[in-house]
C-alpha cells in the first residue's frame, strides 16, 4: 500500500514539474568554448573552454503578460516605458517582451516566478544550440529582422516573442529582438581567468552583463559570444530578460 501511495506521488509531482517548466527547456549539461578570439574583443576573449551543469530556462524573452502580471500580484512598478507604442510597451502588448525594466526589477521578477537570472556561461551555452564556433543561434548567417516603419519613423520594431526561427534547444530570440540582463557582473578583462566550472562572473563590479542584441542594435552585437555592461539601476528600451532554474 506505501509503494503504491509512493508511486502515486511521484507521478502527480512530475506532472505538476512538467507543467510548472513548460514554457522553459531542458538544456543538458556539458563543455563548449566560451567568447571568441576576434581581434579587438571588446572583452569576448580569449575563447576559452567551459564547464555548464543542466538547467532549464525560458523558451522565451519575459512578456509585457508576464511582467504585468508580477507587478499586480507584488505592486511592483511598472516597467519605465509601460504603455508607450514606440517600444511595444504596455497593454496593447501583451505578447511582446518588456523592456524599461533594471536588473533589480528582473532580479525581483525571477525570484517572484521561483526561477533567477541565467549565468552569463549558461546563456551563451544555450544560445549556441549545440552550434560549434558559430556566430548566431543557427550558424553564421543572421537573419535580419523583418524591417517595419511606423508613423514615428522608427524600422525593426520590436516584434512579439517566437516569431523567429528557434535553436536546437527549442528557444526563441536568443539573438535579436532585445537585449537580456544575465545574472553576472561585468569585466572586460573577467575571461582572461579562463574559469572552468560554472563560471559565475567577477565578484565586484557596477555593471551588469546583458546578451543578445536588440532590435536597436548592430549584426555585431547580436553574435552569441558578444557581451556588454550596463549600469544595474539603468532601464533602457532595448533591454529584456529571460529567466533559467537549478535541475532538481
Amino acid at each position: 500500500m506505501q509503494k503504491h501511495i509512493l508511486l502515486l506521488f511521484l507521478f502527480v509531482s512530475s506532472i505538476v514539474l512538467a507543467q510548472q517548466n513548460s514554457n522553459m527547456a531542458l538544456v543538458p549539461g556539458g563543455e563548449f568554448i566560451m567568447g571568441n578570439d576576434m581581434k579587438n574583443s571588446l572583452g569576448f576573449s580569449p575563447a576559452h573552454l567551459v564547464k555548464v551543469d543542466s538547467f532549464y530556462i525560458d523558451k522565451y524573452e519575459v512578456t509585457n503578460k508576464d511582467y504585468l502580471k508580477f507587478c499586480q500580484e507584488t505592486k511592483h512598478r511598472l516597467p519605465e516605458f509601460w504603455n508607450t507604442d514606440i517600444f511595444r510597451c504596455g497593454d496593447k502588448y501583451l505578447n511582446y517582451p518588456v523592456v524599461g525594466i533594471s536588473f533589480g526589477d528582473a532580479m525581483a521578477y525571477a525570484k517572484w516566478a521561483g526561477k533567477r537570472l541565467p549565468t552569463e556561461a549558461e546563456w551563451e551555452y544555450a544560445a549556441r544550440g549545440e552550434l560549434e564556433g558559430k556566430n548566431f543561434p543557427h550558424g553564421d548567417t543572421w537573419h535580419q529582422e523583418r524591417a517595419k516603419q511606423d508613423s514615428t519613423g522608427w524600422k525593426n520594431l520590436i516584434e512579439p516573442v517566437g516569431q523567429y526561427e528557434v535553436n536546437a534547444y527549442g528557444l526563441y530570440d536568443m539573438s535579436g529582438n532585445v537585449w537580456e540582463w544575465v545574472a553576472d557582473r561585468h569585466s572586460e578583462s573577467y575571461y582572461q581567468q579562463r574559469v572552468y566550472d560554472n563560471p559565475k562572473g567577477p565578484a565586484q563590479g557596477t555593471n551588469r552583463v546583458i546578451r543578445g542584441g536588440s532590435w536597436h542594435s548592430g549584426k555585431m552585437c547580436k553574435k552569441v559570444f558578444y557581451r556588454k555592461g550596463l549600469i544595474a539601476n539603468w532601464s533602457d528600451f532595448a533591454v529584456g530578460f529571460r529567466c533559467a532554474k537549478d535541475v532538481e
